[in-house]
């Protein structure tokens, strides 16, 4: 039985706790505001993010941030813009040997530089281990038990493997990775290739056009992945290709459904409204051209993203020009 915190309170938090509950450990759900904290331990559920789904009586709510780091897995399951917010004031409370188990699908940006959220973990409290936990993996489909397959990577083998071994049941397959570069990139970068998904579908195009999307993206993927060190047989697997699938392709997605809403040459900020949750490929689209420049990686479709979502460009005229770009070689 593993002790194991989660921070964070949104619809994938809620469905990794009463999974690990599920298996028998013991889980804490942080919130840092009493009242909140409160409300949510007698209510037992999320309205708003995960609605119809039970919070077990066995999962302890608290506003307590003592008794949060008494645990020995803490997993991180908020939006990327909250947690250098939230998680400088656990630091100080922190021991060594504690895993640091990243399910936020994001870029933090740090003294100038974009990190993937486990290097920012690792240089806030580095007397800690860092993990991640990625792949096609809908809250909603999770919550409800539904087969399910992710990867969970660490450089440390052996940490992999003692997660593989929490996570694991019948429902929800866990495979193992040392290639955390590629496996934490991998659910950030498809998140700004879902908007564009998302974007498509608002514009009436069919399944030709997703399936372009999908192929291409995870080529751009691919690209920048290599360029910061990842290995690209990662792309291939359930942290690559698999969730960018799922995440291009269901209503769940919150970046597919800010595509369309964008499709409409809606403002962001009307955007973010009537999605009314974290939009990862909104907060990471400008980060990511960024690398992307950064390491010299051709990405047409995260810069025609960034085009629509922030210097005015009609989603229509994005499409023209990503058909009419120069033809070559597919590579």
């Amino acid at each position: 039985m593993e002790k194991v915190c989660i921070i964070g309170f949104g619809s994938w938090g809620i469905a990794l706790a009463c999974l690990l509950e599920k298996n028998g450990h013991n889980v804490v759900m942080w919130e840092p505001n009493e009242s909140l904290a409160k409300m949510l331990d007698s209510e037992r559920e999320n309205k708003r993010s995960l609605p119809g789904i039970t919070i077990p009586k066995n999962i302890k709510i608290t506003s307590d941030i003592n008794h949060a780091v008494e645990q020995d897995l803490l997993l991180i399951a908020l939006s990327s813009k909250d947690i250098p917010t939230v998680f400088p004031s656990l630091v100080p409370l922190l021991r060594e040997g504690q895993v640091l188990i990243n399910a936020s699908k994001g870029l933090i940006q740090k003294d100038g530089h974009q990190l993937r959220i486990t290097q920012y973990l690792k240089e806030t409290a580095p007397m800690c281990d860092v993990a991640c936990l990625s792949g096609p993996s809908h809250a909603e489909e999770v919550s409800r038990n539904m087969p399910t397959a992710v990867t969970v990577a660490s450089i440390d083998e052996a940490i992999a493997k003692r997660l593989q071994n929490t996570f694991s049941e019948e429902n929800f397959r866990v495979y193992t990775s040392t290639d955390i570069i590629g496996v934490e990139l991998g659910g950030v970068l498809k998140n700004v290739i879902a908007l564009a998904a998302g974007i498509s579908n608002g514009l009436g195009f069919g399944d030709n056009t997703k399936a372009g999307l999908i192929t291409r993206g995870i080529a751009e993927i691919a690209r920048l992945g290599v360029a910061m060190g990842a290995n690209i047989q990662t792309f291939a697997g359930l942290s690559g290709i698999g969730d960018l699938i799922v995440t291009c392709t269901s209503q769940h997605s919150r970046n597919w459904r800010a595509g369309n809403l964008l499709a409409q040459e809606k403002p962001v900020a009307q955007v973010l409204q009537e999605v009314n949750m974290a939009v990862e490929g909104i907060n990471t689209a400008a980060p990511v051209l960024e690398l992307a420049n950064k390491y010299g990686v051709e990405m047409p479709i995260v810069e025609e993203v960034n085009k629509i979502l922030y210097h005015g460009k009609k989603p229509k005229n994005a499409v023209v020009d990503l058909m009419n770009r120069d033809v070559g070689s597919e590579k």
